[in-house]
C-alpha cells in the first residue's frame, strides 16, 4: 500500500500560509465547515461525559472490573448493531440519520444529568444509559464516517478524514481537562449537563447544510443480504481485510489502556481526578498532532508503512507507560502513545475509504466501526478482568506486546498487500469511483509501473 496512490507534486513554496491552507483545505466546503464547528463543541462534551462517567463509576463502587464493564456496556452494542447501521447509511439520507442520532444522544445526556444532579443516580442507571448510547452510536458512527464524502467529495476526502480525527482529538484534550476541573469542583452531573447542551451545536449545523448526495443504484435484496455484501467485500479484499484485522487487534488489546486510566491516575500515580484529566489530555494532544500530520499530506502514498510502524510504536510506548511510576513521565509517554494510536487509526480509515466503492461505503465503514469501536468493549471487559488479577500495569504491558506482534506480521505482509491495493484503487479511478484524488493518465501509468 506504500505506492497505492497518486503521488502529486508537493508545492515548492515554503510559505507558511500556503501550508496552513493546504492542511485545512477541506474547510473550504461550507457543509464540512458547519459540521466541523458543531462537532468540535459536541465532542468536547462527549469527552467530558466519558471521563466523568468513568470517575463516577469508580467513585461509587471502587471496582476495577466495573470500569471495564461500563466500557463494555457502552460499546458492545456498536459491535452487534453497526452492520445494520451501515446498511441504513447506504440506503437512507445520512444527514437525517445524524440529526436523529444526535438528538437521541442529547436526550440521554439530559436524563443522565438530571439523575446525577438530583442525587438519584445508581450504578444500574449508568449501565442502562451507556447501553442505550451504544445502540445510538451503532447507527451514528457508520453514517458519520460515510457522510464525509457527501460533504467534501472525493478530491478532499483524505484531508477531511484527517481533520475529523484532529477535531476528535482536539476535543479529547479539552474535554477531559474541563471534566477534571468540574468533577473536582462541582461534581460529575455538570459534565453530563454540559455534554447534553453541546449537542445543540452539531444539530444546528446539520440542519443548516445543503447536501446534494449522488444517487446510488440500489440492488435488490433483504437487509441481511445487503449487510452480507459489505462483509463479503471485506473478506475478499485482502488489503482491506488486513487493515481491519490489525485495527481490531489494536482496539482489543491496546486501546483498553484508556479504560484503566482512573486506576493509574488515582492508585498508581497519585494524581486524582485532576490527574486523570491531564493524562487523558496528554494522550489526546499526541493524537491531535498525528491527525494534523495526516491532514498536511496530499496523497495516500506510504500510508501502509505508517500503519505498520505506528501500531508497533504504540505497543512500545504502552509498555513504557505501564512501568512508569512518575506522574509527569507517564503524561509525557502518553503523548507519543496517542500520536501512534491515532496515526494507525486514521491512516487505516483513509486507506480503506480509498479502496471501497461508493455503493458499499456505509457498510464497509460499519465493519471498520466494528473493529475500531466494537472490539474495544470486549477489550475493556478483558482488561478490567485481567487487571483485577495481575494489576493494571501488567495488563497494559501485555496489550502493548500483542500490538507489537501484530505490527510485525502486518509489515511482513505489506509488500504483497501494496500490489493488490494499487490495482483496486486504479480500477476504482478508471470506473469513476475515484477514492481521494483525480488521476491523470500519466499518474495511472506511474502507479502500474512503480514498485
Amino acid at each position: 500500500m506504500k505506492d497505492a496512490a497518486i503521488q502529486t507534486k508537493e508545492p515548492s513554496s515554503n510559505d507558511f500560509g500556503s501550508a496552513i491552507a493546504n492542511t485545512f483545505r477541506a474547510l473550504k466546503h461550507r457543509n464540512f465547515k458547519l459540521f466541523f464547528s458543531g462537532q468540535i463543541i459536541s465532542l468536547t462534551g462527549t469527552w467530558m461525559q466519558s471521563v466523568a462517567q468513568s470517575w463516577l463509576v469508580y467513585r461509587i463502587t471502587g471496582s476495577v472490573a466495573l470500569l471495564g464493564l461500563i466500557g463494555f456496556a457502552g460499546q458492545f452494542p456498536v459491535f452487534l448493531l453497526t452492520a445494520f447501521g451501515g446498511a441504513v447509511a447506504d440506503k437512507y439520507n445520512r444527514r437525517k440519520i445524524l440529526v436523529a442520532t444526535q438528538t437521541a444522544s442529547m436526550t440521554l445526556a439530559f436524563i443522565l444529568a438530571f439523575l446525577t444532579l438530583s442525587g438519584y443516580v445508581k450504578v444500574w442507571h449508568l449501565f442502562f444509559i451507556a447501553s442505550l448510547s451504544g445502540i445510538v452510536n451503532a447507527f451514528d458512527i457508520p453514517a458519520r464516517q460515510s457522510f464525509v464524502v457527501d460533504m467534501v467529495g472525493k478530491d478532499d476526502l483524505l484531508n477531511a478524514i484527517a481533520l475529523n480525527s484532529s477535531m476528535f482529538n482536539g476535543a479529547r484534550i479539552i474535554g477531559p481537562a474541563i471534566a477534571g476541573i468540574l468533577v473536582a469542583a462541582v461534581g460529575e452531573g455538570w459534565c453530563f449537563l454540559g455534554n447534553a447542551v453541546s449537542y445543540i451545536a452539531v444539530i444546528f449545523g446539520l440542519l443548516r447544510m445543503s447536501i446534494e448526495r449522488k444517487e446510488i443504484a440500489q440492488t435488490a435484496g433483504s437487509a441481511f443480504e445487503k449487510i452480507k455484501e459489505g462483509f463479503l467485500f471485506v473478506a475478499r479484499t485482502k488489503p482491506v481485510r488486513a487493515l481491519l484485522l490489525l485495527l481490531g487487534l489494536v482496539s482489543l488489546m491496546g486501546m483498553p489502556y484508556a479504560v484503566l486510566m482512573p486506576i493509574f491516575a488515582d492508585q498508581i500515580l497519585q494524581g486524582g481526578v485532576r490527574g486523570l484529566g491531564i493524562l487523558m489530555g496528554a494522550s489526546g494532544s499526541g493524537a491531535l498532532i498525528a491527525a494534523l500530520t495526516l491532514a498536511s499530506r496530499k496523497s495516500i502514498k506510504g500510508l501502509g508503512r505508517w500503519v505498520a510502524v505506528s501500531s508497533g510504536v504504540f505497543g512500545v510506548f504502552l509498555i513504557l507507560f505501564s512501568f512508569s511510576r512518575s506522574f509527569w513521565l507517564s503524561a509525557a509517554l502518553l503523548v507519543p502513545t496517542g500520536f501512534s494510536m491515532m496515526l494507525q487509526m486514521s491512516s487505516s480509515n483513509t486507506l480503506i475509504q480509498a479502496m471501497v466503492p461508493d455503493e458499499l461505503r456505509g457498510r464497509v465503514m460499519a465493519v471498520y466501526s466494528m473493529m475500531f469501536m466494537g472490539m474495544a468493549p470486549i477489550g475493556a471487559l478483558l482488561a478490567g478482568t485481567l487487571a483485577g488479577v495481575i494489576g493494571a500495569p501488567l495488563t497494559v504491558a501485555f496489550g502493548g506486546a500483542i500490538c507489537i506482534g501484530g505490527s510485525i506480521l502486518f509489515g511482513w505482509r505489506l509488500p504483497k498487500l501494496r500490489v493488490e491495493a494499487r490495482k483496486i484503487i486504479v480500477a476504482l479511478q478508471m470506473t469513476g469511483g475515484e477514492p481521494a484524488t483525480k488521476a491523470s493518465f500519466q499518474e495511472r501509468v506511474y502507479l502500474k509501473n512503480s514498485d
